[in-house]
Order: C-alpha cells, then structure tokens, then sequence
C-alpha cells in the first residue's frame, strides 16, 4: 500500500536523482505543470508553500498549469476551488482527466455524429466537460445503442451502475477511463480513487481500458502544444510516481516528486534510473529553490525579473 503524508526528507531542500542532471538544467525550464492533490492541498487543507509558490511562479513569469486526474470537477470549480486556497488561476491553465477526455473524443472526429451516447460512471465534473463538448450523455442502458462507457472517480458507484456499464461494454460499447489512480489523498490518509471504479468496470467486462489522464504522454504534449513550450523547458510536479513522474518521463518532460502525497522517497531509490524523478523535495514550497532562486517570506512578495 502506498504512503501516508509524508515526513519531509532530510535537511537539504532537493537533490538530484538521475545521472548527468546539472543545476543549470533547472535554469532551461519555462513551463511548470503542478499536480494538484498532494501537491498543491490534501483533502480542504492546502500544503506548505502553496500559495507562496504559486505567487512566486507567476512573478518570476514561469507559465503555470494545474493538472490533476481528478475527473469530478469542471475547470472552471477548479479554478474556484483553487481561488480558496489564495491561488488565482484560469480555465486555460486547469487541465482535468475530465477535459482531456472530451479533448479525445474530438480528437477522434466523432462529436456532433448521430447516435454518438457516452454512458457515463462518475461525477458532475465529468458530466459537464462531455456534454459541453457534444456527446449524448446517459446514466444507464436504453433502446438506443452506447458508443462509450466513460468512467471516472464516482462516490455513489453501486453495483447497478457496475452491471450497466459491463453489459453497455458486452454490448459493444468501447471503455475509457478517465485515469487509473487507486487511491486519492486526503488529510492525513487516502481513499480509494477512480481507478477503484474503472478496476472494477474492467474486470466485470474482462475489457482493457482506453486510458486518457496520467501516465498517457499524450496528456503532457497537449500542455505543451497550448504552452509553444519544448518538452525539455517544462517541469512536472507530482507526488505519484506512477502518473505523474511515468507520464514526465514518456513525454520528455523534466520531473519533480513532492513527498507530501502518496509515493515515498524509499520507493524512488527501488525504480531503475529512467524512469524515476530527475529531482525529489520534501515539498512545493521547495520548488523555487530548485528553481534556482529563493523563496520570499510569506509577506513579501517575489519582484517579477
């Protein structure tokens, strides 16, 4: 089982992992992805750092994108829910599992055709972004055919809604999933995420899953198309070693693991070299240090350069 919160990792603010990385490599990095649980807030409670990290980016005018798998809210409650936190943000520069999810589908060509149905496992979030972009959103089987079952995190899964999807899936219709996180971090402890949902989905239809959010690299290309940003002037923070960092590295994208999520610094030592993070801190308020440059008091705010 993955980690807790996790203690902060001894006294120095970040070292470097993978061979070969030198501090100027910090210096070529325009673009910063940040993960949002465990990175940003765990549950209601926002981390160490958070805001003054943020504030910091901005003034020292790094492009900042929020990206989480989470696929229960919109955009738009995300840039709310951040604004809570003191942490101004834009719907440009929130990217969900959601909305790369109705990105993939007019990706595909296939929005605004006939008999185009999605049935969909999972929240209003997921909900809204498929709708808005086109599809024919139902919540269980009719007369008419179901082209996709989409499934995400869903706090009211039940075993109706499993045998809807599996016999939607049976029936022809072709799965997706949102992303294929096991569990989600709260304060202080973890529940279970969507990829439950979708793990369960998967097995009722023995079908494998056309995954969308994190690890797919395709969702790291898509912030760097928007951002006109080269692979290796971007940097992901994250603290999943398994969607974060694994996505990172398939896209070519500088990684940073935060230890205030669920991956641990013991499980970084027991990856083989590629595929693990180029650097490791304890936490976001550490970031503007591997950045090269100093983090200003809480009260003082960061002169843009």
């Amino acid at each position: 089982m993955r980690s807790m919160l996790c203690a902060p990792a001894g006294p120095s603010a970040s070292y470097r992992r993978a061979s070969g990385v030198m501090s100027t490599d910090a210096a070529r990095i325009k673009v910063v992805i940040l993960d949002l649980d465990g990175v940003i807030y765990r549950g209601k409670t926002a981390l160490p750092g958070a805001r003054e990290t943020t504030e910091w980016l901005g003034a020292h005018g790094y492009q900042t994108y929020y990206f989480t798998n989470n696929s229960t809210r919109t955009r738009e409650s995300y840039v709310e829910l951040l604004a809570g936190f003191g942490i101004e943000a834009d719907a440009e520069h929130v990217v969900t599992s959601a909305s790369l999810t109705a990105r993939y589908f007019a990706d595909l060509g296939v929005l605004g055709r006939p008999r185009r149905t999605a049935l969909v496992v999972g929240e209003g979030g997921l909900v809204d972004e498929l709708r808005r972009a086109g599809l024919r959103i139902v919540r269980r089987r009719g007369q008419r055919p179901i082209d996709f079952v989409v499934v995400g995190m869903d706090r009211r899964f039940t075993y109706h809604k499993l045998h809807e999807a599996q016999q939607a899936v049976l029936a022809g219709a072709e799965l997706i999933a949102t992303n294929c996180d096991a569990t989600y971090p709260v304060e202080g402890n973890v529940i279970p995420g969507g990829g439950s949902i979708v793990a369960a989905v998967a097995t009722a239809c023995e079908r494998k899953p056309v995954l969308i959010g994190k690890p797919s690299p395709r969702a790291g290309e898509l912030i760097l198309h928007h951002a006109g940003a080269a692979a290796d002037e971007a940097l992901m923070v994250g603290d999943r070693l398994e969607t974060d960092i694994q996505m990172a590295r398939r896209a070519g994208i500088w990684a940073c693991l935060v230890l205030t999520g669920i991956s641990r610094e013991s499980e970084v030592q027991e990856l083989p070299e590629e595929l693990g993070p180029h650097w490791v801190i304890p936490g976001i308020d550490h970031l503007p240090g591997l950045l090269g440059r100093s983090l200003p008091p809480a009260s003082e705010k960061a002169q843009p350069r």
